[in-house]
């Protein structure tokens, strides 16, 4: 059982499999992109399922499939099938911008992926191409249904609450939970690679207008969770807030993450990082790399401090390399 030097137990495991993605949104990267690492140093599918299965035998159980834009990269079905098949893993997910996956959903729930995350910050044609710098919103939405058909559930919308956000868009979302089985989750706006100006907007706003509708209730599941998530009367689906940084749940942090080219990170913050592709090339043995994620473990910080940093969150690396 990992678990670091505040008490916590470890035992989930994102893995970041690209830094390419087929989006340009405008808080996570320039119109041109970024700089792309070369494929060299982008873990191998057999270098990121050995890490898995070195973290299931240390207690890992709930990975997570993350980018950049996952589907993008090349075999990322049978990638899927794979990771699925190490004995331990009891809940496999991916977080994707959604573009491909109305051709995908039932390809990937096949291979054994439990259920998915749909990035959407809009479900407004015009604003949704403001903000991608992409005219792809009719094909997310179908892959949204079509992952619902398919049984990746449940699905998960991840909606960025961003500076110029209506009262109307939130209602739109909120409808979307009523008509379909899907949990929408208003997310608070992480300091990441954008300056400070432009970074934050409470998501207390948006809580009060959940709050607002008739019948509603809080729900737990009492296990570790980032999202407080809420019933309403008469929705198919859920909404939820999740509060990085206006409420943090640093204290409730069970993760541990593998960026694309293969450092390790005990908290999305940090600014040091374990170099695992070095081990993992090194011809040494699994009890290395076990080593090293018992390390990454053991180096979590109690908790980010976002609020009282005085470092410039626009330093720091993008969200399309850390993974999401």
């Amino acid at each position: 059982m990992l678990r670091d030097s505040f008490g916590r137990k470890v035992d989930y495991l994102r893995l970041s499999v690209t830094d390419r993605c087929d989006l340009r949104c405008v808080y996570c990267m320039p119109p041109e992109g970024i700089p792309l690492k070369p494929v060299s140093e982008i873990l191998a599918y057999d270098e990121l399922v050995r890490t898995v299965r070195v973290a299931v035998a240390l207690g890992v159980r709930k990975v997570r499939i993350t980018g950049g834009e996952p589907l993008v990269r090349r075999g990322i079905v049978p990638f899927v099938g794979r990771v699925a098949r190490v004995r331990g893993v009891l809940d496999l997910g991916m977080t994707t911008n959604g573009t491909t996956l109305a051709e995908m959903a039932a390809p990937l729930r096949e291979a054994g992926l439990s259920r998915v995350n749909v990035s959407l910050d809009t479900i407004r044609r015009d604003r949704y191409a403001e903000i991608t710098r992409r005219d792809a919103l009719p094909r997310v939405l179908s892959g949204i249904e079509a992952a619902v058909r398919a049984g990746l559930s449940p699905v998960k919308i991840n909606v960025v609450l961003l500076h110029g956000l209506l009262p109307a868009d939130v209602d739109d979302f909120l409808a979307l939970a009523q008509e379909m089985p899907v949990e929408v989750r208003f997310i608070e706006r992480m300091p990441i690679g954008c300056s400070p100006s432009e970074a934050f907007l409470s998501a207390v706003g948006v809580r009060d207008r959940i709050l607002s509708l008739p019948g509603v209730r809080e729900t737990r599941n009492g296990e570790p969770s980032s999202a407080v998530t809420y019933d309403v009367p008469g929705f198919a689906g859920k909404a939820g807030i999740i509060s990085p940084v206006s409420r943090k749940f640093c204290e409730r942090c069970n993760r541990l993450r593998v960026t694309a080219d293969g450092r390790l990170r005990g908290c999305l913050f940090a600014r040091e990082t374990l170099d695992l592709r070095a081990v993992l090339r090194s011809g040494r043995g699994d009890e290395a790399v076990a080593d090293l994620l018992r390390a990454a473990v053991h180096a979590k910080p109690e908790g980010h401090d976002l609020c009282a940093s005085g470092d410039d969150p626009s330093a720091a690396e993008p969200m399309s390399r850390v993974g999401g």
